[in-house]
């Protein structure tokens, strides 16, 4: 969680003073802004957060006998993993941009005596105390099962044969009694069948666990999770929709560098929409803008559409708003030099107003 820095300055000047001066709003220069606030207006970066299956295939302990004694084909006979992408998500986050660094002057008269930052200088508020938007969530991770060890449910008869293939086919004849004897409660042939429901289902329980872990020495196991990764993506105002290369994702290895080509690229386009609103050269235009410049500066985004695909599918397609493909604008000053308090709060991942009161 980012701190708030809150600045005050003079308070208690608002209540006896019947005027306010100026609250001097200016580029900052380092060594020259003296008795100011410094705060950056921020740039929009993306958080993007894939999320992928990732299956390891391990070979059975028997599993050169499969065949022989399970009748089983295809069995695994090395460990493998395999990746399968299964959704990309974009969060935005705001971080300072270093051509955007302004300084307010603190006065003794102002009327902005307030102004709210975050740990990396980001103006959140003037006159509001204003708390940093929390990260958001990434999607959870599910860890795989765990690991099965079938030598756990071997008979001592089993585990004192002399070699591996007696072993596998005394497992084997271990297996075949397992499934006679749940076919037979199943059926209610068995002696020992209980009348209570419960009781019969722990029974045809416990028998597929022991089912499961001696087959798997054998037939190998399948460990499935779920993992979340991500990485920075910060969308360039020159791209004007070109397609960049987002990042690699291979089959074997997952998420890799994006030299490597073993895996398949992932793309991503980045394209304005609309219009920004034509800028007024003229002088009287040129007049008004003089008089605002002591205002507070604020970022007024453009939307742009993002689209993120491979050359066999589209993963993503969203609209969002991006602070560096719009423009600066000032709020007047008038707005912090009357009786009556104005207070502004911004968009954290943007720089845009949220509200003005």
């Amino acid at each position: 969680m980012k701190r708030l820095l809150y600045l005050i300055s003079y308070l208690s000047f608002l209540i006896s003073l019947p005027s306010f001066a100026q609250t001097e709003i200016e580029r900052f220069r380092p060594g020259v802004t003296l008795e100011g606030v410094n705060y950056f207006l921020p740039k929009t970066v993306f958080e993007v957060v894939l999320t992928a299956e990732k299956t390891v295939t391990k070979p059975g302990d028997f599993a050169a006998y499969a065949d022989r004694y399970l009748r089983l084909k295809d069995v695994p006979t090395l460990e493998s993993t395999q990746w399968k992408l299964t959704s990309i998500t974009l969060m935005p986050y705001g971080v300072p941009d270093s051509t955007k660094a302004y300084s307010v002057k603190l006065r003794a008269k102002t009327s902005a005596p307030l102004v709210s930052l975050t740990d990396d200088g980001l103006l959140l508020g003037v006159n509001a105390d204003v708390t940093p938007e929390p990260d958001p969530e990434l999607p959870k991770a599910v860890a795989a099962p765990k690991l099965v060890n079938g030598r756990d449910f071997m008979t001592h008869e089993i585990l004192s044969a002399g070699s591996t293939a007696k072993m596998a086919q005394l497992t084997a004849e271990e297996i075949y009694d397992i499934r006679d004897s749940r076919n037979a409660l199943i059926r209610g042939e068995a002696d020992n069948t209980p009348k209570d429901g419960a009781q019969l289902k722990l029974m045809l329980d416990n028998l597929d666990k022991q089912l499961y872990a001696l087959e798997s020495l054998f037939k190998g196991q399948s460990l499935m999770s779920t993992e979340v990764l991500s990485f920075d993506f910060e969308p360039s105002p020159q791209s004007d929709g070109e397609k960049q290369l987002l990042c690699r994702f291979s089959h074997r290895l997952g998420l890799v560098a994006a030299d490597d080509l073993s895996g398949e690229p992932v793309w991503i386009t980045v394209k304005p929409v609309g219009s920004l609103p034509a800028i007024a050269n003229d002088a009287e235009t040129a007049k008004k803008k003089s008089k605002m410049e002591q205002g507070i500066y604020v970022n007024q985004p453009r939307r742009a559409q993002i689209v993120i695909f491979t050359a066999k599918q589209t993963l993503l397609t969203t609209e969002v708003p991006v602070a560096q493909f719009g423009t600066t604008e000032v709020l007047s000053d008038a707005l912090f030099n009357k009786k009556l308090e104005t207070s502004v709060t911004l968009h954290q991942h943007t720089g845009s107003v949220k509200e003005v009161k």
